[in-house]
């Protein structure tokens, strides 16, 4: 979930009520219709009560028409009803999820005990420990964990998702389209989404994965890979395209030292003479 939210840049409830159906494995995507709402104690997602619920079998297949019930849980917005296409590396790892799920149609992220997640749940048990540490006081605890990102809050994943897009050149039109949101004026009628800035944002997020990746030390990168192993090819790949790249590097610095206008002239045989 916590790879879903730096880079789908999705809401909470967007996340946490996503269900196998939900999931486009043709584009990749996964589909914003129906997001999970809490409401008096209770989850609601469609208009349907699942808080005991693991599986969502009786829950119609995700469309775009929006209800207007009591408790149905809509998106924000009518612009936030959308399919949110994955980078290569994040597909792969949640396909394989839900095909480790052990229910058909159920949903993508449950509590241990097989239900759907409360948010103060998730906050308190799992993502504030992992985030700020624990026992951070005390180093000598069998229970010590340094914190990673003290004060990081899950909503701030979606601000890191669109500060990403925004710092690599992603038109508005596409940022907000990913995100969910209405474009302002005019620009909702004459600015559209094209497939090739969808390829681009999925290639500018698919290179930050990649160069987290990299950033690992060997010890936590074989970690991961004992958890995901279906990163293994891209893994090998970036680390292939890095070292070729290196090597460019060298021989473009090689050329350059013997270079007969470059400020090396002066220590080769001859000096300036020799031009």
């Amino acid at each position: 979930m916590t790879l879903l939210d730096a880079y789908t840049g999705g809401r909470w409830g967007e996340l946490a009520g996503q269900t196998a159906e939900e999931y486009d494995a043709l584009r990749r995507a996964i589909g914003v219709f129906k997001p999970l709402k809490e409401v008096e104690g209770r989850l609601f997602k469609g208009g349907v009560d699942v808080t005991e619920l693991g599986s969502v079998t009786e829950m119609s297949t995700p469309g775009s028409r929006r209800r207007r019930t009591k408790r149905s849980a809509r998106t924000k917005s009518p612009a936030g009803e959308r399919w949110v296409q994955l980078p290569p590396s994040i597909a792969s790892i949640y396909e394989l999820l839900l095909a480790t799920s052990s229910r058909e149609n159920s949903f993508a992220f449950l509590s241990l005990r097989g239900a759907p997640w409360y948010r103060s749940n998730f906050r308190q048990r799992f993502w504030r420990p992992a985030w700020d540490g624990v026992d951070v006081q005390n180093p000598g605890s069998d229970r010590y964990k340094p914190a990673i990102l003290d004060g990081f809050r899950f909503h701030e994943g979606r601000h890191t998702h669109a500060t990403w897009l925004t710092s690599d050149g992603i038109s508005e039109v596409g940022r907000r389209a990913r995100l969910g949101q209405k474009m302002k004026g005019m620009a909702r009628v004459y600015d559209h989404v094209t497939p090739e800035m969808e390829q681009q944002i999925l290639d500018v997020l698919e290179a930050r994965f990649v160069a987290s990746v990299l950033e690992l030390t060997p010890d936590e990168r074989h970690k991961l890979l004992s958890w995901v192993p279906v990163i293994e090819p891209m893994l090998k790949k970036a680390v292939q395209e890095a070292e070729q790249l290196a090597a460019k590097v060298v021989r473009a610095e090689r050329f350059s030292q013997i270079s007969p206008t470059g400020p090396s002239n002066e220590n080769r045989p001859g000096g300036e003479s020799a031009l």
